[in-house]
């Protein structure tokens, strides 16, 4: 299995890039042991449209268009659940169970994302109830990544 993160918007270079990066990479390195091969981030222009509606449009079909297609797919929405890292790790586990070969995370830009990539989703996660700016999300969606696989190969990194 791997893990696909799909974003719209590129992070400078800086300590939001390298600290992505790090989670990235711990996430990849410790993903090994229980079968998570690969975590790749995937970066989508940010449209240039003036009308909202028109830039939703337009990040989300490229967004769709990088999301491989028999992947499992995740979208980050503020309107979405609010799952602690065990559950997420559960559905982690589940999919790689049933030989998932994608997980697949879509965050949106500023905008959001349209209603048809929210509606094919399998799980709308939401990291809580404020609103991020979507460079810190893909952070902290790459350290839960991390987090996820600590949990399920017994590593102590995460504690109750």
């Amino acid at each position: 299995m791997r893990f696909v993160v799909a974003a719209v918007g590129r992070l400078k270079t800086g300590p939001e890039r390298e600290l992505a990066e790090h989670f990235r990479k711990r996430a990849m390195d410790a993903g090994r042991q229980v079968g998570i091969r690969d975590v790749e981030v995937i970066e989508i222009r940010e449209s240039r449209a003036r009308e909202p509606e028109r830039r939703v449009l337009e990040e989300s079909i490229a967004l769709a268009n990088a999301t491989p297609g028999d992947a499992v797919s995740i979208v980050l929405d503020e309107h979405g659940q609010s799952l602690d890292s065990a559950s997420i790790a559960r559905l982690v586990r589940a999919w790689r169970d049933a030989g998932k070969p994608v997980i697949a995370f879509v965050i949106g830009g500023a905008d959001g994302l349209g209603q048809q990539i929210k509606q094919q989703a399998s799980v709308t996660l939401a990291f809580g109830a404020v609103t991020w700016p979507h460079q810190l999300v893909r952070i902290m969606l790459l350290e839960q990544l991390y987090r996820v696989v600590t949990i399920l190969a017994g590593h102590p990194y995460h504690r109750v």
